[in-house]
């Protein structure tokens, strides 16, 4: 056999099977023996097998030197890796194997230790996480796919039956397609335990050394193919990220609706950002990457009123973003008067509201219901990062530039209000302190620059992506309309200039918070102390690209 031009199909003769994950083992175990294919097996999988009455042969036995040290080593040795490493039909190769009583393995099952869900566990402590970082196993798996023109590879139970249909297939044989196939999922899988490691390591001394690391390396494992991307002719996948929780989309319960796009994510995980942000129940309207309208409230119900009074006209076909569950109350206000909006995410939804959002008029077979778990701010159960570097890798922001990509932290600041500075002449009620915190909180999840005028704590109007800051509050003002009286508003980045407080006290403004910051900031004070109109410096800007 020429080992550079090795046949389309490889005959399974000899396997070996060691995993932490024993789902559909036995079955897949005895079809195997049944093909007549020898089984070699470590300790624990071996006593799995031989309990259900399935001959093995101990690799121990093939090694001849026994488990050690705990597990540690017990198939790092030639006769092991020799066996999955030999070309066929190479003659250096063959004679190797001859001489040092090597047996070819042909079918390698392995899945790793289960690193991942041990760092999940509460309070676990290091060495423990440690000794869950599989050795044996990648190595196994690595060589099996470098090898994979003589040698198959499997590391997922998923794929126990279309590895069993073929060899019934093929009479015991597997097809070079499904080797190559099985060898790049191998390669992944290694590649994304190898990941999670480095970053977990990273993570556990990130308090000590805050430098971010020289190498980055992200992985996910696809959750679904999306119809297209942005626009119809761009490919689009969503991929989940090893320790996606709750509430994210990629942990959440998708109940129902049409299936997902890729603007739909994009739209409901501002949305959810937005909604956590608040103790109250809270509702965010959402319609191309910005809020529309939002609102707190004493019910869901409340809040989803006054978030979509924000914006009625912009509010159809958006997202939707509650932090309380979903009560049959919004659900019908959401159904009735022609209203339509592409997806809803929530903590939950109430049996009657999923009933009514089910059955509605156009809503049942469209609308996307998602349950992402606890949203509001501070609540049991619902994660948080640590906000620096240290913090959960699926906390990060990541942003892909030609050739390269941007990593942050979070725009999460704690209460600002213990910075805030009143630097005009007028001081703002408490009233208007409470709504200038509200209005800041919205407005950092607007894209730049951004103005958001709010009263109490329902938005009136927003100014969203403009080039100019006075542009950004005219836009504002004129989607409050009548609103816009009486309104606060809050300022993602300093006013440069006088004009955009200008534009906003003759709209009837009655305070303002902004970081300040600006060269001009007297001048801009002093058109504020010119109408009596208080302004507040928070010192903390909320830039979002």
């Amino acid at each position: 056999m020429n080992p550079t031009n090795p046949p389309t199909s490889t005959r399974i003769r000899r396997a070996l099977i060691s995993v932490s994950d024993k789902r559909h083992l036995e079955s897949f175990a005895r079809a195997l023996a049944e093909s007549g294919i020898e089984i070699l097996a470590t300790g624990g999988t071996r006593r799995a097998l031989e309990t259900a009455g399935i001959a093995t042969r101990d690799v121990a036995e093939v090694t001849g030197c026994p488990e050690m040290m705990n597990g540690r080593v017990k198939t790092l040795h030639p006769r092991i890796h020799g066996g999955i490493l030999a070309l066929r039909g190479e003659p250096a190769h063959e004679a190797a194997m001859r001489e040092h009583g090597i047996a070819p393995i042909d079918l390698v099952v392995v899945n790793l230790y289960p690193f991942e869900a041990t760092i999940e566990k509460l309070g676990v402590k290091r060495e423990e996480a440690i000794e869950e970082i599989d050795i044996g196993g990648p190595a196994m798996v690595r060589s099996a796919a470098k090898n994979h023109e003589h040698v198959a590879v499997v590391v997922d139970p998923s794929d126990y039956g279309r590895v069993q249909d073929e060899l019934q297939r093929l009479e015991g044989a597997l097809s070079r397609e499904l080797r190559r196939e099985l060898a790049a999922k191998a390669f992944a899988t290694t590649a994304a335990y190898d990941a999670e490691i480095s970053r977990w390591l990273f993570e556990e001394d990130a308090l000590a050394a805050p430098a971010w690391p020289e190498t980055w390396t992200f992985t996910g494992r696809k959750l679904l193919d999306l119809r297209y991307g942005e626009n119809p002719h761009q490919r689009a996948a969503f991929y989940r990220s090893p320790r996606a929780r709750l509430p994210s989309l990629a942990a959440a319960e998708n109940l129902g609706g049409k299936q997902l796009s890729y603007n739909n994510l994009i739209d409901l995980d501002s949305a959810v950002a937005l909604a956590r942000e608040f103790d109250r129940p809270f509702v965010c309207v959402v319609k191309h990457n910005n809020p529309c309208g939002a609102a707190s409230g004493d019910t869901p119900a409340q809040a989803l009123a006054d978030a979509w009074a924000g914006d009625p006209l912009s509010a159809f076909g958006s997202v939707l973003a509650f932090n309380r569950p979903v009560d049959g109350a919004s659900a019908r206000f959401l159904v009735s008067e022609n209203r339509f909006v592409e997806a809803v995410a929530a903590p939950s939804f109430e049996p009657d509201a999923l009933k009514c959002l089910r059955t509605g008029a156009k809503w049942g077979k469209n609308v996307r219901l998602l349950a992402c778990g606890p949203m509001a701010r501070g609540a049991p159960g619902a994660s948080d990062a640590r906000g620096g570097p240290g913090a959960s890798a699926a906390t990060f922001e990541v942003r892909p530039l030609a050739g390269g990509f941007l990593v942050q932290s979070p725009d999460r600041v704690p209460d600002e209000r213990g910075r805030f500075e009143v630097v005009t002449r007028t001081a703002p009620s408490d009233a208007d302190v409470a709504s200038l915190v509200f209005a800041n909180r919205v407005c950092k999840h607007v894209r730049s620059n951004a103005i958001v005028l709010a009263k109490g704590e329902r938005v009136v109007g927003v100014g969203a992506g403009q080039m100019s800051r006075v542009d950004a509050v005219r836009i504002a003002v004129h989607k409050a309309g009548g609103e816009a009286r009486g309104s606060v508003l809050a300022s993602d980045a300093f006013f440069p200039f006088p004009d955009g407080v200008e534009v906003a006290i003759e709209a009837g403004v009655r305070a303002i918070l902004q970081p300040g910051g600006s060269v001009r900031d007297e001048d801009v004070k002093k058109a504020c102390d010119a109408r009596g109109v208080p302004m507040v410096f928070s010192g903390v800007r909320h830039f979002r690209h």
